[in-house]
């Protein structure tokens, strides 16, 4: 006697319902396969890979647009800082990566001095003295915006992650995002070499 096996089909409500869900996962899987970045753990940041993008000069958009405090509370505006290209490095003082690279960004601002501005974007920090001491610690040159809450960032939505520390981002001498590193840098020389092109012109040997 033959027997009828029988297939077991999932629920009409429950395919609904995990319809969604599936969707929504793909998403994600999809996402992450295109991002460069790997996940916060228990960092609560998110490490980039120091992926370096260039931006053509006929693609760049609108010139990047904040103004706001130093440390020290005086005023600072990226716009006062044009004329050259800029440098714009995105950091925190309890960040791993922020302390191995920024000799580089220390020793890639003087080399780059006579063409080229650098700023740093402190976040994260709960007050100035912790910014102050990482900028005392590594003779850091150049001024920082102390934006806590991270809305230093938002003028750059679309080329910075919002949680990505580090991050620096090249602005042109119109103060377009002309490029970007996502991630720690990986060298001075990597920097200078950025920034020189950009400017269109060499850093100074040191």
């Amino acid at each position: 006697m033959s027997r009828t096996r029988r297939t077991r089909r999932t629920p009409h409500h429950l395919r609904v319902t995990l319809a969604p869900l599936v969707a929504a996962l793909a998403c994600l899987l999809a996402l992450s396969g295109c991002s460069s970045l790997s996940g916060t753990g228990d960092k609560d940041y998110v490490s980039g890979d120091g992926t370096l993008r260039r931006i053509a000069v006929d693609e760049r958009e609108a010139p990047i647009e904040f103004a706001g405090e130093d440390l020290d509370g005086e005023p600072l505006d990226l716009a006062d800082l044009r004329g050259k290209p800029v440098v714009v490095n995105v950091w925190w003082s309890a960040c791993p990566p922020c302390r191995k690279e920024m000799p580089y960004l220390v020793e890639a601002s003087e080399r780059t001095s006579e063409i080229a501005n650098f700023v740093g974007i402190n976040i994260r920090d709960g007050s100035t003295s912790q910014a102050k001491g990482f900028v005392r610690k590594f003779d850091v040159p150049y001024p920082s915006f102390f934006s806590p809450d991270g809305k230093a960032l938002l003028p750059f939505s679309g080329t910075l992650p919002p949680n990505a520390i580090p991050s620096t981002v090249v602005l042109d001498a119109e103060g377009r995002v002309a490029a970007s590193i996502i991630g720690e840098v990986p060298s001075t020389l990597t920097l200078v070499n950025l920034v020189e092109d950009v400017a269109g012109a060499k850093a100074k040997r040191g």
